[in-house]
């Protein structure tokens, strides 16, 4: 049963049930997390002591005095300012500050009381925290877990260098640390590292009480042994974590690192691995070359490559599309002030973003658990992504990357009846009409080079066969994630199929009528493609091969989809039916797209919901699914 509920209606459920989760789960709903849901964009500032400095006698990063270069940012004119202003062009929330970094010296732009590491007198993190809330402005502290450059630019780096000779150079004083401590401890080493950084925690959080959270790349077992964030949540529950590239129960939200190898390269979400309604960020450079710092601007380096600006603005959409906060990194120099080529880009969305800012703000991505239009592949070429605003599902909006190569544009309704379509930049209005599930714009011959926005005035949601008598039955289903969860409507529960393939899920709509289609939004939680992430293979775990059954009484049974393919996409999928009256409907999965060789996704299923519709908005029919496809290939042979 799909209920049809308001978006705010739907957040405030969500959050009773994240609010009454178990302590072994993910906490999706929080206060605390209010702010960032709420945000569509921050800017990550890898900033510290081996910033390049413009010195063209040395080579990049060969800066080690952290005295020296604490006076070099004040003679430059560094100011805070500039950071946020450089957040408020690109119309980001927050700010995320990574100067505490393996790469760049670990230094801590703060006056600590804890030897170890460079630590500034002067506080450039409290002057940041200051700025960016004058500003509305939110600041995130990043903190590394990891010690193993603590030769880098240094000591050469073969032979490769020994943790364990505390004579040789290294970016820590684990001798200062040791006499502070009491007993000895090697900063060169994760145990010893893990206790260094563990005390930082403490002492940012209680230094800095308009610090917005921490933003943590992985982590290290010395704080898991010492139940570090336990005591974050006791002591500071209004503070944020965000674990990189892993989900971490306890923690706020699950941050993605720079997804390339996509088709188009700009669709981030088809690399995301988190499930909605997961907080989920992901974070990519600015431009897609170079450094995630300032290391100068000799070619190929981040201060002097090309942005692209089509990519850029790209991910940015397709985050919002996903409901995923776009965290993009620029190589603040020096002095605060960016490179040309980001300052550029930075002055460019500073105009380009607000005549589109009710698209993608206080909104939420189309065509999963918030309803909304069909994103993705559209036709003639043509690709992007919807979204919905979370306060009203009536206004949607349409964001084209790609254009059709003719002159409309065709997406899957959903259900909804479409009203109005303008032109958000111009208030141009357009011609439209809808038949078989499918709006199509009209006269679609000019738009914008990098987002063509579309708004759509709906009238709710036609068509949907409803009711409380409408169950669900699987053929499997894992511990815990029987089929019922597939009519719930709520998208904090699924099914998982235990990996079972084949599989089938049998609807009970509870008495015969008509059945137009059938729409599945299965669990985002693989890719789309086949890639490689950080040395992990990944795949989709998505329904590749399915036939459909029809029955009167659940016994005598009628192929109507023989053996068919459904899309490795994201969002919701639809399989046409034109039943005239059935009361069973009986989805039976082949296989899933996933390689045999990646036992993690392969024959694995999970689906959030699965409903049917009697008819579509303003009638019509669509043909059935094109039997045939990858789907329905012999299985693959296991080797040997």
């Amino acid at each position: 049963m799909l209920k049809r509920l308001a978006v705010c209606a739907v957040s405030l459920t969500l959050l009773a049930v994240g609010l009454a989760a178990p302590p072994a789960h993910a906490e999706l709903f929080n206060p605390r997390q209010t702010w960032l849901r709420n945000s569509t964009a921050g800017l990550f500032l890898h900033w510290g002591l081996r910033t390049n400095r413009g010195d063209p006698n040395k080579p990049p990063f060969l800066n080690t005095d952290c005295a020296a270069w604490e006076n070099e940012v004040t003679t430059s004119g560094w100011s805070a300012d500039r950071w946020v202003q450089a957040a408020q062009k690109v119309h980001a929330q927050y700010i995320v500050l990574a100067t505490f970094h393996s790469r760049l010296g670990y230094a801590r732009p703060w006056p600590s009381a804890i030897p170890g590491s460079c630590s500034t007198q002067r506080d450039f993190l409290g002057e940041t925290v200051k700025a960016a809330k004058a500003k509305g402005l939110h600041v995130i502290l990043y903190m590394t877990d990891d010690p193993k450059w603590f030769w880098e630019g240094l000591q050469p780096p073969t032979p490769a260098p020994d943790p364990n000779d505390l004579t040789k150079p290294s970016w820590f004083d684990s001798a200062a640390y040791s006499a502070y401590k009491g007993h000895d401890v090697n900063l060169n080493t994760r145990p010893g590292f893990g206790e260094y950084s563990y005390d930082l925690f403490f002492e940012a959080m209680h230094r800095y009480p308009d610090l917005g959270g921490f933003w943590i790349d992985n982590l290290n077992q010395y704080w898991l042994d010492n139940h570090l964030f336990e005591q974050v949540r006791a002591q500071r529950p209004d503070m944020l974590l965000s674990n990189n590239n892993e989900d971490t129960p306890l923690f706020d939200t699950v941050s993605n690192e720079q997804k390339t190898g996509m088709t188009p390269p700009y669709d981030y979400n088809s690399a995301l691995w988190t499930s909605m309604p997961r907080l989920t960020e992901s974070d990519y450079k600015l431009p897609n070359q170079g450094n995630w710092w300032y290391d100068g601007d000799a070619p190929g380096r981040a201060g002097s490559s090309p942005v692209d600006y089509k990519l850029a603005i790209g991910r940015l959409i397709s985050n919002v599309g996903a409901s995923s906060k776009a965290l993009e990194a620029e190589t603040s120099k020096l002095d605060g002030t960016f490179p040309p080529n980001q300052a550029a880009f930075n002055d460019f969305v500073n105009s380009y973003l607000p005549p589109i800012w009710e698209s993608i703000h206080g909104v939420e991505g189309g065509g999963y658990m918030f309803g909304g239009l069909k994103p993705g592949a559209w036709n003639d070429g043509a690709y992007g992504f919807t979204t919905i605003a979370k306060h009203d599902p009536d206004r949607q909006y349409i964001h084209v990357i790609d254009r059709p190569s003719g002159d409309t544009l065709q997406v899957r309704d959903n259900g909804y009846e479409a009203e109005r379509i303008t032109d958000v930049r111009t208030g141009h209005r357009f011609r439209f009409h809808q038949s078989g599930g499918t709006l199509t714009i009209e006269g679609v011959t000019t738009g914008d080079p990098y987002d063509t926005v579309f708004n759509v005035e709906t009238d709710g949601r036609q068509g949907l066969i409803r009711g409380h008598r409408i169950t669900a039955t699987t053929s499997s289903s894992a511990a815990g994630h029987d089929a019922s969860a597939l009519v719930d409507g709520d998208y904090t529960t699924w099914w998982d199929n235990d990996t079972v393939i084949p599989a089938t899920i049998t609807l009970d709509l509870g008495h015969p009528t008509k059945v137009a289609y059938v729409a599945v939004n299965q669990r985002e939680w693989s890719s789309t493609q086949p890639r490689r992430s950080f040395g992990h293979p990944e795949d989709s775990a998505r329904i590749q091969g399915y036939h459909v059954e029809v029955s009167a009484d659940g016994q005598a049974w009628t192929t109507v989809v023989g053996c068919a393919t459904m899309p490795s996409a994201r969002g919701v999928q639809f399989v046409d039916l034109n039943v005239d009256r059935t009361r069973f409907v009986r989805l039976t999965v082949t296989s899933n797209w996933s390689a045999p060789t990646l036992p993690e996704f392969f024959n694995k299923l999970k689906i959030d919901e699965i409903w049917a519709g009697r008819s579509y908005p303003e009638g019509g029919t669509a043909p059935r699914p094109v039997e045939g496809g990858p789907g329905c290939a012999p299985p693959p042979v296991p080797a040997g």
